[in-house]
């Protein structure tokens, strides 16, 4: 059975990929090393996200709430246009959040506060606020500034401002093992290179299935066979494989949000077209004359893929291929809890002592993330209150 906050969550949280750590979570150890490889700095610009500007800091302000009209709306509007990337804008492994960018429903540079992300994917794709809130926090809160209340959707820029004291980072969503992770649709392994730019033959093979079973049309038969299939490959392929934790439950989010986000809202069957698919993917671009969902929408269908072929979280284990070893100590669709305890641990490593401005800011963002999905739970104040 899959929980409603977990329902919510995985459902934007995309290749959204995620924290692929090793880790046994309730033992709060401190997440996988890749957590901080640091990316490419990509820029040296200022930030346009209005948040703190470089080295300076924010007092970060609560969520936004949900849309007053949450509708059948056009967004490829007038007021909305898109507009190819200029130099130093950023883009990364999300199609989503990169449409958005470049439609300028987010700052076109590519570097957000949580509030404009969560604004953002509801007046673009009508998600669910709890979703939206969920998502951007738990991006926030390992990859982004705490301190000047910047993200980057893509990898590490200065347009964020000073980074954070080591081990932390704020290396973007593209950071291995945070919020991008294995297995994805159209992106590869990390292990092979580049995991964040859309790759052809991933999207060819999208095609492939959407034809032999959804008759030239991806739905949730065909959502649930290229899972399945895209699990197989890295477990052939990538000695490294990692399918556990948030990216166990991220990767079918993001098997379902194609449909979900990407079909137009006025729509009757949820089937998203190639040429749509290709619009999103590939181009950072909304569909012509394209409409939202018509009303708030998260994770559904999410139960029909993981019934198509049940499978447990775990990972290559030993760095050897076809060694898939099952992780009991994953956190997975049952335990609603599990992902919220994951995340303090990652975050009690990232941060072991942290001080003045940026205390203040994790204490008031971790409230953020627990407040919007997690309240059942015991809530954990690993760096004290305010």
């Amino acid at each position: 059975m899959v929980s409603k906050p977990f329902a919510v969550l995985t459902a934007f949280l995309f290749t959204l990929a995620t924290l692929s750590t090793s880790s046994a979570f309730p033992n709060l150890q401190i997440p996988n090393r890749d957590m901080m490889k640091r990316q490419e700095v990509e820029d040296s610009s200022a930030s346009q996200a209005g948040g703190g500007r470089p080295g300076q800091g924010v007092d970060p302000p609560p969520p936004p709430g949900p849309l007053s009209f949450d509708g059948l709306k056009l967004v490829n509007d007038r007021d909305h246009p898109w507009r190819p990337l200029r130099n130093g804008d950023v883009r990364g492994p999300c199609p989503g959040l990169n449409t958005l960018a470049s439609h300028g429903y987010l700052p076109r540079d590519g570097v957000a506060t949580p509030a404009q992300i969560i604004t953002a994917v509801q007046e673009g794709f009508n998600m669910d606020n709890s979703a939206a809130v969920n998502a951007a926090y738990l991006g926030h809160l390992l990859n982004g500034n705490q301190v000047t209340d910047l993200l980057s959707i893509g990898g590490l820029t200065p347009k964020t401002g000073p980074p954070p004291p080591a081990p932390a980072h704020a290396g973007g969503l593209s950071v291995h093992g945070t919020f991008e992770g294995d297995a994805g649709l159209t992106r590869a392994d990390e292990f092979f290179g580049d995991n964040h730019s859309f790759n052809q033959t991933l999207f060819d093979k999208f095609v492939d299935f959407s034809n032999r079973y959804g008759g030239g049309f991806y739905n949730l038969t065909v959502a649930g066979e290229l899972r399945f299939s895209r699990i197989q490959d890295s477990i052939a392929t990538n000695p490294q494989f990692a399918f556990k934790n948030v990216r166990y439950l991220t990767a079918y989010g993001e098997t379902v949000f194609p449909i979900n986000f990407f079909v137009d809202g006025r729509e009757t069957e949820r089937k998203l077209s190639m040429e749509a698919a290709a619009s999103f993917f590939r181009d950072m671009k909304f569909p012509p004359d394209f409409h939202r969902s018509s009303h708030p929408t998260s994770g559904e269908g999410i139960e029909q893929v993981i019934a198509a072929h049940p499978w447990l979280p775990g990972g290559n284990a030993d760095g050897q291929l076809n060694n898939y070893v099952v992780d009991p100590t994953s956190a997975d669709f049952t335990d609603p809890c599990g992902l919220y305890v994951f995340v303090v641990g990652a975050l009690q490593g990232l941060y072991p002592n942290p001080t003045g401005i940026l205390r203040r800011n994790l204490i008031k963002n971790l409230g953020y993330f627990y407040n919007n999905g997690f309240s059942q739970c015991t809530e954990l104040h690993p760096f004290g209150q305010l």
